[in-house]
């Protein structure tokens, strides 16, 4: 059967159709938290708060996609179509999603885009008084990480899209599958997401946290979000065995699921000269002695709690997860260097991390490594880079090569451009670089720049690195760009 092509309006209803679907998933995974109101409910205030704005944004979206959802074979959504839809949803996601902190916790627009954009791009970046927050508030935010973590993209098209989904996932910064198509990948990647959660959750309670502290705790950890309940986040409870437990969930957070999958089916020796796994254990055994010797030895009163302290927060800084367990006030400079470089590297493609990702690293690295040993060769010997990702030997092209760099080259000048209006606005070079290093990288560790007496320009500056760092900047330059080409092709039409 001949598909015809779409005109320019007919695109854009079906774009809208694929939107709504999405905008009703957001919506159900901001209600979930009411799900707790029985046991953690405070009041028909909190219940409205959070039931009215999730509510409506499901009822529009379902509207959306009851009159334009395709209903016959059509051409499915491109990767441009997708960016528009995710650039859409994200936005939409975050401005809903902004209105319980305001209705119930006080917080000025700013502040409440600001937690929001937090908590969907699971940053971890704070500036609610979790001491004046109500329980359900702090699941709230929680679940936000927990949705954003999976990708909400990602949980629509487990039951929605299906095979059609393709330019959406990859869109959303999801390109890579563990099954032939999105629709069966997706519902892999959600039952391990649920098994990891699951189990989070059983151990931090048997590790002796309250259930609810357990709840809100795994789900950040395997989102690499990083919300605590606690104003000194794990540093609260100072217990090695709760430690142990969520360096365990951030670094099942923080590797791809399609890695992740292959050690759960035994595949150990495939696993381990897979490169990105390469390079995570590369920058732990290189960080975590430099952190130990060069810091923490010195800081702390006893080696046990030097080392608990150097391995957990260079596990959190790598896996962009945003715990921590001691303030960073009193660190040297050496510490925060370090800190910064590892944030910057972030965590696994196609996982809950953020940050220029390992896999990119580890590719230019190849590359590098190649062109030198090229000199070396006769000239007429004919080969290529080369990575393992699993089971399969890949070979790296020159387009590999161009987008990992101008991703890098981006992310490095967002990070630059950052820290240099931070430092504008009057805090130490170390400390802007430390707090945009976390923005941009989604990580969510703070030297104590971020807080609800920040100036406006200082969160709005974070929020948008937040943003951009988690749909990886040509997702958001794709969209615009497709926006602005189309309407003015509408305008044109209608002069």
């Amino acid at each position: 059967m001949r598909i015809r092509p779409l005109t320019l309006a007919e695109q854009y209803q079906q774009i809208g159709g694929y939107l709504g679907g999405i905008w009703v998933t957001i919506g159900l995974i901001m209600a979930a938290p009411l799900l707790a109101y029985p046991i953690w409910g405070s009041g028909p205030e909190e219940l409205a708060a959070i039931l009215v704005p999730s509510g409506a944004l499901a009822a529009v979206g379902g509207l959306l996609a009851w009159l334009w959802w395709p209903r016959q074979p059509t051409i499915p959504p491109s990767f441009l179509d997708g960016t528009v839809i995710i650039l859409v949803a994200w936005i939409t996601a975050i401005v809903v999603g902004s209105t319980p902190f305001m209705w119930l916790h006080g917080l000025n627009f700013t502040q409440a885009i600001f937690e929001a954009t937090s908590g969907w791009t699971t940053t971890g970046l704070s500036v609610v008084d979790v001491t004046a927050a109500s329980p359900l508030l702090l699941l709230y935010r929680s679940t936000l990480q927990l949705g954003g973590g999976a990708g909400f993209a990602i949980i629509m098209l487990t039951t929605l899209i299906g095979p059609a989904g393709t330019g959406i996932s990859s869109a959303e910064g999801r390109g890579e599958q563990l099954l032939p198509n999105v629709r069966r990948s997706a519902v892999l990647v959600f039952k391990l997401y649920l098994g990891y959660n699951i189990f989070g959750i059983i151990a931090l309670t048997l590790a002796g946290m309250s259930v609810f502290d357990a709840i809100n705790h795994a789900f950040a950890a395997l989102s690499t979000g990083g919300f605590s309940t606690r104003v000194e986040s794990l540093g609260y409870w100072d217990s090695p065995a709760i430690e142990a437990v969520i360096i365990l969930l951030m670094v099942m957070g923080t590797v791809n699921f399609v890695i992740g999958y292959a050690f759960l089916q035994g595949k150990w020796r495939a696993f381990l000269r897979t490169g990105e796994i390469r390079m995570l254990i590369f920058v732990l055994v290189t960080a975590i002695p430099i952190t130990f010797f060069g810091v923490t030895w010195g800081l702390y009163p006893t080696i046990d709690k030097a080392v608990r302290v150097a391995i957990f927060e260079i596990v959190s800084a790598m896996s962009t997860s945003g715990f921590s367990t001691v303030p960073y006030t009193n660190w040297p400079d050496l510490g925060v260097f370090v800190m910064v470089l590892v944030m910057l590297i972030g965590g696994g493609t196609g996982s809950t991390a953020g940050g220029l990702k390992q896999y990119r690293v580890y590719l230019l690295y190849r590359s590098l490594l190649w062109e030198i040993k090229r000199l070396f060769w006769p000239r007429l010997v004919q080969t290529a880079p080369t990575v393992w990702q699993v089971d399969e030997l890949r070979f790296i092209n020159d387009q590999q090569v161009r987008q990992a760099s101008l991703y890098v080259f981006l992310h490095l000048l967002a990070f630059f451009v950052g820290s240099l209006i931070l430092t504008a606005y009057g805090y130490s070079l170390s400390y802007s670089m430390f707090e945009l290093a976390s923005s941009v990288s989604t990580v969510g560790l703070s030297v104590g720049i971020t807080s609800v007496n920040a100036p406006a320009g200082v969160l709005w500056t974070e929020t948008i690195m937040m943003f951009l760092g988690r749909l990886e900047f040509f997702a958001v330059f794709a969209g615009l760009g497709r926006l602005w080409q189309d309407g003015g092709r509408l305008f044109a039409q209608r002069a």
